[in-house]
């Protein structure tokens, strides 16, 4: 399988990494951050290598890296640096290309450039991240809205932490969109839990590609 399929969020934090790692495994696909803000820590792609014991040649560096745990725009300029969209064009690769967003859909990476527009010219389907928790119907849905006013295709939708039945089939019903699954907060996580637990939440049958 080859093409590209975009990973986003609702917002930052809600497990993008995490399920980039777990999709990357179960599609035996390869794995790129275009831009990555914030250098202290793990980074993204240094995680995702972990979780999903990629070799080298199934990961991409970044075209951005940036030193600053912020919003792209926000690092970018603090550092002096314009992040510019003709470096952001996806890598070649004879599998399918997991390309992870930074933050939400609509993050600034240079103003007025957002990473939805970037996904619009990729013209890739995309898997949206969502929390669980309270809030999520209101920020998946505006996150659904955002996608779909550039034709950006929609894959499905993962849900990340507790269960709450009433907000998953409100944000599917409303949204149209599929359930992909949800992947519960893992107290460790490393290879063996994340992809255990993918493989007992997830139904990639429903994946949209």
């Amino acid at each position: 399988m080859s093409g590209h399929l975009i990973v986003t969020g609702t917002d930052t934090g809600v497990g993008k990494t995490v399920i980039s790692a777990a999709l990357v495994h179960a599609l035996g696909a390869a794995y790129w951050k275009p831009v990555q803000a914030g250098l202290d820590e793990e980074t993204d792609r240094e995680a995702v290598t972990r979780l999903a014991r990629l070799r080298d040649d199934r990961v991409f560096p970044e075209a951005y890296r940036l030193k600053t745990p912020a919003s792209p725009h926000f690092a970018a300029a603090e550092e002096g640096v314009l992040i510019d969209p003709d470096r952001l064009t996806p890598p070649q690769s004879d599998r399918l290309l997991v390309i992870e967003g930074a933050g939400g859909v609509l993050v600034p990476l240079a103003e007025p450039l957002l990473y939805a527009d970037m996904f619009a010219q990729w013209r890739a389907p995309v898997v949206l991240v969502a929390r669980t928790s309270l809030g999520t119907i209101n920020h998946s849905l505006l996150s659904i809205e955002a996608l779909r006013s550039r034709n950006i295709p929609i894959a499905g939708i993962a849900f990340v932490g507790d269960a709450v039945p009433d907000s998953e089939r409100t944000i599917c019903a409303i949204g149209q969109v599929r359930r992909l699954g949800r992947l519960p907060h893992l107290s460790a996580l490393d290879y063996e839990t994340l992809h255990m637990a993918f493989a007992e939440g997830f139904d990639l049958e429903a994946l949209d590609l």
